[in-house]
């Protein structure tokens, strides 16, 4: 009997371990900030995300993740030869609470307005995040517009 709760609660933890796989994290950023935006193709894709859009003359990257719940994350990339920016709409509090927990320890500098909040993340960039409500309007939804400018000295190598 033992064995087979422990089992069932390891499966229960490993399911829901294995649902935020595809958010993205601090380390998944630096990933993305530090290689070519052709590797983003492929990260996003293992993922879960859906490419919509690519256009190669310009650098540009559109991806798409559809969250069962009524949810999305939308990720557009650019890229303008040597940095790297990413721009994430999303209503998924999860994926906001990630993304903030994971910067957390690696904060030099937090600001915040009644627009904006701001976060100067070592080895990483700045992150400005924008909350706003949700149309038509949901008290329990939000829309998080959340903005990775890279740093001057992280590039994007081939």
């Amino acid at each position: 009997m033992k064995q087979l709760l422990s089992s069932t609660l390891f499966f229960c933890f490993a399911t829901a371990c294995f649902a935020q796989s595809n958010l993205i994290s601090y380390d998944d950023l630096s990933y993305v900030l530090h290689n070519n935006i052709n590797k983003a193709d492929t990260f996003f894709t293992a993922k879960g995300y859906m490419l919509t859009k690519k256009d190669e003359k310009k650098n540009i990257r559109k991806y798409n993740l559809n969250i069962p719940g009524g949810t999305y994350v939308n990720i557009n990339l650019r890229s303008d030869g040597k940095r790297m920016f990413i721009e994430m709409e999303t209503n998924e509090l999860a994926q906001y609470n990630m993304l903030y927990n994971s910067i957390s320890q690696y904060v030099n500098k937090e600001n915040s307005t009644a627009d904006v909040q701001y976060f100067k993340v070592k080895e990483l960039g700045e992150i400005y995040v924008m909350v706003n409500d949700a149309v038509p309007y949901n008290p329990t939804r939000r829309e998080y517009s959340i903005r990775i400018v890279s740093d001057k000295s992280i590039t994007a190598y081939n």
